[in-house]
């Protein structure tokens, strides 16, 4: 038999779960002025306001919240950074942080915190990885009327303390992720990715938890 070893097999995502979750141990130690480097500001204010355009996917609001979040990262991340290599994964996570946190400061009112437009943006672009030109697989409806849908209707519902548009616009992104690489790289598009009707199915099974939190004006002590 032979000799088996740890490998760090993706480090895109690896990294992005320690870093968040040691950013989210030293907010317990180091207190409220850390945590605003970690959060989308409403608002235009000083340089964490620009900082936390994009670091609000390492900031999160209790431990329930990152794990949650990271629970499915690391099920598709690894999945989706084989397929796409890690530097294009770490710029599609890059730009669906920024957008969310543009789109913060011009709709809306409060401090946004998590990794769950990330997710959302995650299994957006595993289920069109069977794209072929000219064809949108049956697969990619599915899975966006279910979880788009949901978070539509929860927008409208009752309060619940989750940014439903955030999960939205990393939905959107993963789709045009999907899309423009299965353009980009034709040869690849049809191959499809492991196990990614797995990942798909327990990423819906859990995906409920998963929550960009939008926090009071002033982030909570945790």
């Amino acid at each position: 038999m032979p000799k088996l070893k740890i490998s760090y097999n993706a480090p895109v995502v690896l990294t992005f779960a320690i870093v968040a979750t040691l950013v989210h141990g030293l907010s317990h130690v180091l207190g409220d002025w850390w945590k605003y480097w970690f959060a989308a500001y409403p608002e235009f204010h000083g340089i964490r306001s620009y900082v936390g355009m994009v670091s609000h996917i390492l900031g999160h609001a209790n431990w329930d919240h990152l794990l949650s979040n990271f629970m499915m990262i690391l099920l598709v991340g690894p999945i989706l950074e084989e397929r796409h290599g890690s530097r294009e994964l770490a710029t599609m996570i890059l730009i669906t942080a920024l957008i969310t946190g543009l789109i913060n400061v011009a709709f809306f009112s409060n401090f946004l915190v998590g990794a769950s437009g990330i997710v959302f943006m995650m299994i957006l672009l595993a289920s069109v990885a069977n794209v072929r030109r000219g064809e949108i697989p049956l697969s990619f409806i599915a899975v966006t009327i279910l979880f788009c849908g949901r978070e539509v209707i929860a927008m409208f519902g009752t309060a619940d303390g989750i940014s439903h548009s955030a999960h939205l616009i990393g939905g959107a992104a993963g789709a045009a992720f999907g899309f423009l690489t299965a353009k980009a790289h034709p040869e690849a598009a049809g191959q499809g990715l492991p196990a990614t009707g797995k990942a798909g199915g327990l990423a819906a099974l859990g995906a409920g938890k998963a929550s960009a939190s939008p926090v009071p004006r002033k982030p909570p002590t945790v």
